[in-house]
């Protein structure tokens, strides 16, 4: 009996959408429901690979039926059969596709889910097209008013960047989640994400840009009058002073304990060169403005 089949339902329901002498146009109605029903066959009896085919199918039919809804939901079951068989390429091409189909139907949340489901499964195969992915979920939301949903995306996107050594592109998403925070008046996580950023910065050792990083996140009044902008002072003026145990003391204060876990863990690890040298650059610089005053 083909019902019991699922070999036999894909060969039927392929059948009924190709044309032929007796069959003019397809019954994509008919072919669909056996797709869907082989899909689940093929799954429970963990024959992943047809399954795959069967829902992509299934989608496909429910696309030339005008469900894009349902065709998402199948693409998405045929992304997360592509996981199971590791093939990445897949993984983001199905997820990509049921997020457009979501998008159709006006659906920002689940389309910006998708795409998080794929950058999530691509962290360890593709790190760098997940937080391509990432960053396109959370455009997604933003474009839709949404900017505060987006801050569950930027997080392991950031994560990524740390993971793969990229300091100046986490500091620059870091910058961008205070931008979307700063568009739905969450001033807390604004300035969280500034103060992160420095400190990215920071854990690279590249003080001229968390200097810089500081005073132009300095311009935002929000910011300028935080918590987090007081403990970014004080840990550029002990950088300056070259006071390593100032730096390992404020690294354990309230304010960076409050961060995410992933800035805590590089914070704690500060400094991460030596920073004797810039007290004594700063000591010259101040000698040369002594003179300058004389003359």
């Amino acid at each position: 009996m083909a019902g019991s089949n699922p070999d036999k339902l894909m060969t039927k329901a392929d059948k009924l959408t190709q044309l032929s002498l007796t069959r003019w146009s397809a019954d994509w109605k008919s072919a669909t429901v056996l797709y869907e029903q082989a899909g689940n066959a093929f799954r429970v009896s963990k024959k992943y690979d047809k399954a795959k085919i069967s829902f992509e199918k299934a989608s496909k039919g429910q696309e030339m039926l005008s469900s894009p809804w349902d065709a998402a939901k199948h693409m998405e079951a045929a992304a997360s059969l592509a996981k199971e068989l590791g093939n990445w390429t897949e993984v983001a091409d199905f997820y990509k596709k049921a997020s457009e189909l979501y998008n159709e139907c006006g659906r920002s949340q689940p389309a910006s889910d998708a795409l998080a489901k794929a950058a999530r499964a691509l962290e360890d195969a593709a790190p760098e097209d997940a937080v391509q992915l990432y960053i396109d979920a959370c455009v997604i939301l933003e474009e839709d008013g949404k900017e505060q949903m987006a801050f569950d995306l930027y997080r392991p996107a950031t994560n990524v960047y740390i993971k793969l050594e990229k300091y100046a592109d986490a500091a620059t998403l870091l910058l961008r989640w205070g931008l979307a925070a700063d568009s739905c008046k969450a001033t807390n996580s604004q300035c969280k994400a500034y103060l992160s950023a420095i400190i990215v910065y920071l854990y690279a050792h590249d003080i001229k840009q968390a200097e810089k990083c500081y005073n132009d996140c300095s311009q935002i009044d929000a910011f300028l009058r935080s918590d987090q902008n007081r403990c970014a002072s004080k840990l550029l003026s002990a950088y300056m002073e070259g006071d390593i145990e100032e730096i390992k003391r404020l690294a354990q204060s309230s304010t960076i304990s409050n961060l995410d876990h992933m800035i805590i863990r590089i914070a704690r690890k500060l400094p991460t060169g030596d920073v004797s040298g810039l007290k004594m650059n700063a000591t010259k610089d101040e000698e040369l403005l002594d003179e300058d005053d004389l003359t």
